[in-house]
């Protein structure tokens, strides 16, 4: 059966035609250095300090056992706290795991700290060929019990904790929130996945639909999966700490936030991931946003579907965190 692609929102649509032809996106093996040295993802074009609101700083501590230290980004408001310590939002960037660094998509997280006098830690996580499952995650994994432990000394609150992250970095949200309830580490108050890549079997009929459509196509999410796992990408013996999809217990984790494009390859890979949460007992608020392909909100922040977006994100996070 041929599955055609879900039209685009009019406004994304006319974005996206604006950088040209759309063709399968996303590096290969042999590109991903050379976009590494890009100038706009080393040095992000937006003001990290929110126009003088925030003070940034950056950290470097201990990484797993055996492993090198990480480096964490962290942002907070100037202002004193408006009610005692602060919420303190956790980031893992996105770039397909093989791009990025510890600024890259905090753009994002700075409006939630400025609506909700929040704390930002952001990650920086070793990016694979060079470093494959599981280095990434454990990055992440030691950041975050870094961050509980020491959130008192950047006024944060170690008891309200968010997880979050988009794409790559959701899907290391995903992952992470798994190894802290089986590890029994600290308890996220809650994950929020933005667009989030789950699934590296990468054959849902989103995926098939959206083959050289758009942006993070199929041929992309192979050559991304392909450098976190090698040979093992597709097989019987992938675990859920890698790509969260192949979770069987989905029980016991903190609420989530999960939201996606309809016209983008991870939509039914999102769609099912919220749906096996909910057959598990537990908490997650769905969105599928109608025509927003992957990154429509970063990439299109202008738009009416971009604003409606971040702006439920930013509700959600609003009442997870009400006293």
């Amino acid at each position: 059966m041929l599955l055609v692609p879900p039209p685009f929102d009019p406004e994304l649509g006319v974005a996206l035609a604006a950088v040209g032809p759309s063709t399968p996106s996303g590096p290969s093996l042999a590109d991903i250095a050379a976009l590494r040295a890009e100038p706009e993802l080393a040095v992000p074009a937006y003001d990290l300090t929110g126009g003088g609101a925030f003070e940034t700083t950056d950290l470097t501590v201990p990484g797993p056992k055996g492993a090198p230290d990480i480096s964490l980004f962290v942002v907070r408001p100037l202002a004193p706290p408006k009610d005692g310590p602060r919420p303190v939002i956790y980031h893992s960037h996105g770039g397909g795991m093989v791009l990025g660094t510890n600024r890259a998509g905090v753009e994002v997280v700075l409006e939630w700290a400025e609506e909700l006098d929040a704390v930002v830690v952001s990650v920086e996580y070793r990016l694979a060929p060079e470093h494959p499952y599981p280095a990434g995650v454990e990055d992440v994994y030691a950041g975050l019990l870094w961050t509980a432990r020491h959130a008192g000394e950047f006024g944060g609150d170690p008891e309200r904790i968010v997880v979050a992250g988009a794409s790559a970095g959701g899907g290391l949200t995903a992952a992470l929130a798994l190894l802290a309830r089986d590890r029994e580490g600290p308890r996220p108050l809650g994950q929020v996945l933005m667009y989030p890549m789950l699934d590296d079997r990468n054959d849902t009929p989103s995926a098939h639909q959206m083959a050289g459509v758009g942006a993070w196509d199929r041929t992309a999410n192979s050559t991304a999966w392909t450098a976190v796992l090698g040979d093992a990408r597709g097989g019987p013996d992938v675990p859920a700490y890698a790509a969260p999809a192949r979770a069987s217990d989905l029980s016991g984790l903190p609420p989530a936030f999960l939201d996606v494009g309809s016209a983008e390859t991870f939509r039914d890979e999102v769609v099912d991931y919220a749906s096996r949460i909910w057959q598990a007992g537990g908490v997650a608020e769905l969105h599928v946003w109608p025509g927003g392909f992957h990154g429509f909100d970063s990439f299109a922040p202008h738009t009416g579907l971009a604003r409606t977006a971040r702006a439920a994100r930013v509700t959600w996070l609003r009442r997870l965190l009400a006293p």
